[in-house]
């Protein structure tokens, strides 16, 4: 949790920041001992605190592993600090929308539902909706195919003790920041149609709430 601190202080590791501080801990106290900053921090908490209008939940089966909740925001960094990508000392070069962890039989889906064609190419304008508040259908990127490892990874996943985790966000941008991602949770291989790419249909082991539904469905 406290690297997750730190990259949304920082955005950095502590080797990208140079030999600047010796710790995380180091490098937090740098910013909350300088009172103007300890100022801002603390009305920003107090506004999101005061606007928070749902009751979180833990991702059931991996509280210990994963420090994040269902339906929570969280940057691009913070996940992937949770997540194990980034590390204390140096910030990971991962940009694309999915994620394989080997080691932990995870892949991560990051999904941008509102395209705007500025900021995607064609070949990456994915058709990416919830269908109902337990089916999701998403699409792989355009080079996978059904026959291709990474495809029959997706296809088999319940099969294969897989898991998949979703994170999305309405859009790449709110005003001149990068829009964080809401956390949807574990889902299960439910269907599949087509090839490169490959649309799959994905049954949420959560159902969405209401007010996720409102960003993620399809009008």
């Amino acid at each position: 949790m406290l690297t997750m601190v730190h990259y949304s202080l920082w955005g950095k590791g502590l080797g990208d920041l140079g030999e600047r501080f010796a710790s995380v801990e180091e490098a937090i106290y740098w910013v909350i001992n300088d009172p103007r900053l300890y100022q801002e921090l603390m009305d920003l908490l107090d506004y999101q605190f005061g606007n928070i209008n749902f009751v979180d939940k833990p991702l059931v089966g991996f509280e210990d592993e994963y420090p994040l909740d269902l339906y929570c925001a969280y940057t691009f960094d913070q996940i992937l600090v949770a997540l194990g990508k980034h590390s204390e000392q140096k910030r990971s070069s991962f940009r694309e929308g999915v994620l394989y962890l080997a080691e932990k039989k995870l892949d991560v889906f990051f999904v941008t539902l509102n395209k705007s064609e500025k900021d995607y190419s064609p070949s990456t304008m994915y058709q990416d909706y919830s269908i109902n508040e337990e089916l999701f259908h998403w699409q792989s990127q355009s080079r996978t195919t059904v026959e291709s490892l990474t495809g029959q990874r997706y296809l088999s996943q319940a099969a294969s003790d897989g898991n998949v985790l979703f994170f999305v966000r309405e859009y790449r941008q709110e005003g001149a920041f990068t829009s964080p991602y809401t956390c949807l949770g574990f889902a299960d291989f439910q269907s599949h149609y087509g090839s490169a790419p490959i649309s799959i249909v994905w049954k949420m082991k959560e159902p969405l709430p209401g007010f996720v539904m409102k960003k993620t469905v399809k009008v």
